[in-house]
């Protein structure tokens, strides 16, 4: 069988600004999320949670909540016993990691507010709620451990029993590893005969604030019990089901449909999961839960909530001799799914783009009354950044060098790639060079500073800043080697998997799982330039443990450079597989068989086939070589050797009204590097969704709790999101330098704007106000707290200003002291 046609090239999709395929369903409302659907006979949950952030629970009365109409069940963690099964922590940091018991309903004690106390079950989901407000707690309340600081000395206990607050101590240091030299002695010669800069940052305790609300569905009636979530991790949620509850891991289905966004708050196991699926079992009919926005801003998982002292160390000339982080994460109540990591993952990143010669960083995780962390967009890096990029602007002010310039005096340049840190991790390639210059020139930097210096000689009551961040990050959580190294619970490889249809269609099924970043867009393109498909011709199939058996997930910008991968070696599989078969149907030698633009041919000859036709030869099977299984489908597990290291150039001008506080964007301009490109408009959308939020961190939002431990920011009342109005347009280029850890040279995307932005826009507010003595604002920059800082009130409104002193909590003594700006001297 041949074929001498000829056939129209199929144009390469990578690099093409393909529209997203999921997007015709989602902006037509024919999408399904959870919440939208039902099973015949199902049931609605409504949770009684805590009032107290500490307390006893001392009785429950459910008889008027049983006796409303048409409650099926009201029930406690008494009643649930063991069949409620246990959240885990996935990622214990050290051997000796203080990790209390989590419930998903505790029996007798409550440890933060919102805490779930009971469930009622009822036909629909108003009746539920309803009845819910009749259920009769009483408690004794407890003192709560609030304040980050103060529950780091034990002043007092989150969970009592337990002894301390204390959850781990983390320490890496590059004299004992093996990878620089000793901090101290960097120090103490800084010191003698140089430039000691020690600041303290607050990183705020932030939410998600996704715009779906979580909600889980289960279904016990059939051959398997089938849960649909909103989670980012449907895989990671079925096997900790298995591990917790005791039903075989063969007997869970989760699916994950359609995802309305997650920024790492679905990346996580819930208590309202695990009291679905033991409720469901119990009662043996369909259950669902979905939770209302104000449940979600208070016990969806938080990020961030960080103390920072940083020490930084450099000679008159500005060349960085030492880093030294102390740090103090709040974990909330209780230690989540991976929420003990993530300041480790900043561990290995506030070196940065720098060639620091020694460094040391001490993370101190603790136990308070609030709600628990986990992983919010970046994961630990933003943190890392925000640090060293405004310690870095610090030291250009003592030197008075044009910050700018001190960066790239102390950065990687590109021919030094690959490039080991003092931090041990081998970045791949780069070029902060080449992204530094561009965005300085899309920017008019040199402009900006003129007119910078113009209104600050004039006196101008509105005076311009300019920040600066210069950012990299490790990505594409993996490698599975490493991450047992750092005693994660997981490995990091993905797997997917190529499905060569009888039509010549293509089936693509891949175990990262979706939430809106345009994975069967992507993907799609992927496999049809690897394939030489058309992309239409491809299906992307995710988020299913039936259908994609095999899986970790989407968290951490791994979704293409490990995803992705996995799809490319599935892809390059069938190829291989359909060769000896063109070769059987041409009558050629397999070593003549040439494959391109998804044609196999005759070397030198215009005899050939489709990938399409082989395919369906494949599926008749009526004529194929011998040996052979009738099948061209392939699959593939990649684990990565390496992780990989977007990096990029952010610059931010603001306008800063010193009689009123009030902050104004005059202009953003970022350069990001994240080698090869798939898909322009998905980066460009995936970037901007990065700038807002890693913007609205510096500028409107926080989780602020009262004196009793009760989130009051808990609607978007209260916590400030930003909407259109409250943004700009920003200007984004790239430069590429490909990867050299996966074959398609990309590098992750999904997080590098929030990590970025953060910094630029509080190095530019400060630079604004720097002249006036200020050299801190805490986040988030209000204008009462910029008024604060540029009058000299307190200490800015909980801002840090010049000369002001700042309680701060070493980990390493575990003692109080203060820091003194001015000196940069440290009294314990």
């Amino acid at each position: 069988m041949t074929t001498t046609q000829d056939r129209p090239a199929v144009a390469k999709e990578i690099g093409q600004e393909r529209r997203r395929k999921e997007d015709q369903r989602l902006i037509t409302g024919r999408t399904r999320w959870t919440d939208n659907i039902v099973l015949p006979g199902m049931l609605h949950m409504a949770m009684v949670r805590s009032p107290f952030a500490h307390a006893k629970i001392t009785s429950i009365d459910k008889s008027a909540a049983e006796a409303s109409p048409n409650v099926v069940s009201v029930l406690t963690g008494a009643d649930l016993g063991e069949s409620q099964g246990v959240l885990i922590n996935a990622w214990a940091i050290t051997t000796d990691q203080v990790t209390p018991t989590h419930l998903p309903c505790p029996i007798d004690k409550v440890s933060f507010a919102g805490e779930i106390v009971a469930v009622v079950v009822a036909r629909t989901q108003a009746e539920a709620r309803d009845a819910a407000e009749l259920v009769d707690v009483e408690y004794e309340e407890l003192p709560a451990a609030l304040d980050l600081k103060k529950s780091a000395n034990d002043e007092v206990l989150a969970h009592p029993d337990l002894g301390t607050n204390k959850s781990a101590f983390w320490k890496f240091d590059s004299l004992e590893a093996g990878t620089g030299s000793s901090i101290d002695e960097a120090i103490e010669k800084a010191r003698t005969d140089g430039v000691v800069i020690e600041r303290e940052y607050r990183q705020q305790r932030l939410i998600p604030a996704f715009m779906e609300p979580r909600s889980t569905v289960v279904d016990p009636t059939g051959e398997q019990i089938t849960m649909w979530s909103a989670t980012q991790v449907p895989h990671i949620l079925r096997f900790a089901l298995a591990a917790t509850t005791g039903v075989s891991e063969s007997k869970i289905r989760v699916i994950a449909p359609d995802v309305g966004g997650g920024f790492g708050g679905k990346l996580q196991t819930t208590p309202e999961e695990w009291l679905t699926f033991a409720i469901a079992n119990r009662l043996g009919k369909p259950v669902k839960f979905t939770e209302t926005r104000s449940e979600s801003l208070m016990v969806a998982h938080h990020g961030r909530d960080q103390w920072q002292k940083l020490t930084l160390a450099a000679d008159k000339e500005g060349n960085v001799l030492g880093l030294k982080v102390d740090l103090l994460a709040d974990l909330g109540a209780y230690v989540s799914l991976v929420g003990g990591g993530v300041p480790v993952l900043g561990a290995f990143m506030f070196n940065a783009i720098y060639k620091f010669p020694a460094y040391q960083f001490n993370c101190q995780t603790v136990l308070t009354n609030k709600t628990w962390t986990d992983a919010y967009r970046g994961a630990g890096r933003p943190e890392a950044t925000f640090g060293i990029e405004r310690m870095m602007s610090e030291l250009a002010a003592e030197l008075d060098m044009d910050p700018l310039e001190l960066r790239e005096k102390n950065w990687i340049k590109h021919e030094e790639f690959p490039f080991t840190t003092v931090a041990g991790l081998e970045y791949d390639t780069g070029n902060y060079e080449a992204a530094t210059a561009l965005a300085r020139e899309m920017f008019g930097y040199d402009d900006l500073r003129a007119e910078q210096k113009r209104r600050r000689d004039a006196g101008d009551k509105v005076q311009l800043g300019i920040g600066i961040s210069t950012f990299t990050e490790m990505c594409g959580l993996a490698p599975s080697r490493v991450l047992g190294q750092l005693n994660y619970g997981a490995g990091g490889w993905e797997h997917a998997s190529v499905r060569m249809l009888a039509t010549g269609k293509v089936e693509v099924v891949t175990g990262a799982s979706a939430h809106g970043q345009g994975h069967e867009t992507a993907f799609s393109q992927i496999v049809a330039d690897r394939l030489g498909v058309a992309f239409d011709d491809v299906e992307v199939l995710h988020g299913d443990t039936q259908i994609a058996h095999k899986g970790l997930d989407t968290y951490g910008s791994r979704s293409l450079v490990v995803g992705g991968e996995a799809l490319v070696k599935a892809a390059d599989k069938v190829v291989e597989k359909a060769k000896p078969v063109a070769a059987h149907l041409l009558e050629a030698s397999v070593d003549d068989i040439e494959f391109e633009g998804g044609r196999f041919t005759v070397r030198g000859t215009d005899q050939g086939l489709a990938i399409g036709e082989i395919a369906a030869a494949m599926f008749s099977a009526h004529d194929y070589p011998e040996g052979m299984e009738p099948s061209l489908d392939s699959e593939a597990t990649f684990d990565p050797v390496n992780f990989n290291y977007p990096h990029g150039t952010h610059l931010c001008a603001m306008e800063v009204d010193t009689e009123t506080g009030a902050v104004k964007m005059r202009k953003y301009v970022c350069v990001d590097d994240i080698g090869t490109v798939i898909n322009p408009l998905i980066v460009s959308g995936q970037i901007h969704g990065g700038l807002v939020q890693g913007i609205a961190q510096a500028l409107w939002e926080e989780a602020v709790y009262d004196d009793a431990g009760t989130l009051v920011s808990g609607s978007f009342v209260d916590y400030l999101l930003p909407t259109a109005a409250d943004t700009m347009n920003y200007e984004i280029d790239h430069t590429s330098t490909p990867s050299i850890t996966n074959t398609l040279g990309t590098k992750g995307v999904g997080e590098a704007g929030t990590i970025a932005s953060t910094p630029a826009v509080v190095n530019a507010v400060v630079d604004a106000v720097r002249h006036l003595g200020v050299n801190d604002i805490q986040m988030p920059c209000t204008p009462e707290r910029v008024w604060k800082a540029v009058n000299g009130v307190g200490a800015g409104g909980e801002a840090s200003t010049e000369g002001a002193a700042a309680a701060h909590f070493d980990p390493a003594t575990g003692m109080e002291g203060t820091t003194d700006r001015t000196t940069g001297g440290t009294q314990a």
